[in-house]
């Protein structure tokens, strides 16, 4: 008798076995844009592994669960925190992907490496993440940073990107040396980017005119502005995450300003920026990752796709879709889901993704290189997000001049 009612329940947990699911937590601020796209992208991932069978986990077919974790980690570190520490305790996770903001990051990891859990940011750029793994590879060797390039990497795309737009501006200003105004959210994924600029801009015949700092979350940058033209600035440099990316772009075209904007201005980056911004912000123009160009084979389907599903261009966040697609392939490569087995797998991956080719260095940040993994820059004109740079790929347009 117990020996049929032993064959019984085993031949019902079989097939929930057969059927168990990776579960996969999706960390991000919900309630903004960035958030949004991180679930966009895994969801876009999930659905597309799901309908084809799912991952081979040893063999045996298994699909993937999405669990959503709103981080609300551009206001609170706290809540980030929390979040990481209930997916891994309450909903089992077997992996996380995602993050933001990079202080509520760095407070994630810390969590995630106690539990030992595979972590791939698709959002961060703070070189500390990175140098944790170095520092200390048992204990960090599960991060990965998927997306974007570490800060300082973040930095030489930008001063490749400036070089060109400041060329124009000489032609256009007919001066030597264009004054240069840099606005920067307090935040530390900028620090180390605003120390570099104040450096190396002289170096490239750049005047640097001031530096501003308002909140990430500012609604007025009036008075930052009025400053800025006092100094008669050519260029305001930017380094925007949130919302004062909007606002920044609106104000600049209610004041006809003649300077250009250019950095990274994360609201830029969405189909969105044109009407928060009032259709005020044109010649506005930011580091990107998707648009329909050549990038790699798989970016102009996924922005396609992404487009269809979801009415509107993806972000960079939305690389969480690059993130799973490399879980699945270590997964299949090892048979099985131990990290251990895992990290070394993905540190020896080139992973072609829909933001760029992916390789990794001894720190598990992208290997940096120009149209792999630089991103783009993008400007707006006239109500349409334009792609500029890098110019060697296929689909690229003209930067333009605001007219003086």
């Amino acid at each position: 008798m117990r020996h049929t009612i032993l064959a019984i329940a085993l031949a019902v947990a079989a097939p929930f076995a057969a059927a168990q699911s990776i579960k996969i937590a999706v960390l991000g601020p919900m309630n903004f844009v960035q958030g949004e796209n991180h679930w966009a992208g895994a969801e876009m991932a999930r659905d597309e592994i799901n309908k084809a069978g799912g991952i081979s986990v040893g063999g045996k077919k298994r699909t993937i669960e999405l669990v959503k974790a709103d981080t609300n980690e551009i206001q609170s570190v706290p809540d980030a925190t929390n979040a990481v520490e209930r997916v891994i305790t309450r909903d089992k996770v077997d992996f996380l992907i995602g993050g933001f903001r990079s202080e509520a990051v760095l407070a994630m990891q810390e969590v995630a490496m106690d539990y030992k859990k595979m972590f791939l940011g698709a959002g961060a750029a703070d070189a500390k993440l990175g140098e944790n793994v170095e520092k200390n590879y048992d204990r960090y060797k599960y991060w990965f940073r998927i997306t974007p390039t570490k800060a300082p990497d973040l930095f030489r795309t930008l001063m490749a990107v400036l070089g060109d737009i400041g060329n124009q501006v000489r032609t256009s200003t007919r001066t030597d040396t264009p004054k240069v105004a840099i606005i920067a959210e307090k935040a530390a994924w900028t620090e180390a980017i605003v120390k570099g600029l104040q450096a190396t801009l002289p170096k490239m015949k750049m005047d640097v005119v001031g530096t501003w700092q308002p909140s990430a979350v500012a609604t007025d940058v009036t008075a930052e502005l009025s400053a800025i033209e006092r100094a008669n600035a050519d260029i305001v440099f930017t380094l925007l995450s949130g919302p004062v990316g909007i606002s920044l772009g609106r104000q600049m075209g209610e004041r006809n300003m003649k300077a250009v904007a250019f950095g990274i201005n994360v609201e830029g980056q969405k189909d969105e920026f044109w009407q928060a911004s009032a259709g005020k912000a044109n010649y506005v123009s930011t580091l990107d990752t998707y648009a329909e160009v050549e990038s790699t084979p798989k970016t102009i389907p996924f922005v396609q796709a992404f487009k269809k599903r979801y009415g509107k261009a993806p972000t960079y966040n939305a690389a969480t879709y690059d993130a799973i697609m490399i879980l699945k392939a270590a997964i299949e490569q090892t048979g099985g889901m131990d990290a251990d087995k895992l990290v070394p797998a993905i540190e020896k991956m080139e992973h072609v993704g829909t933001a760029g080719t992916d390789t990794f260095d001894k720190r598990h940040d992208l290997v940096w290189a120009v149209g792999k993994t630089s991103g783009i820059a993008v400007q707006w004109q006239d109500g349409k997000k334009v792609p500029f740079w890098p110019p060697n790929i296929k689909g690229m347009q003209p930067y333009k001049m605001p007219a003086r």
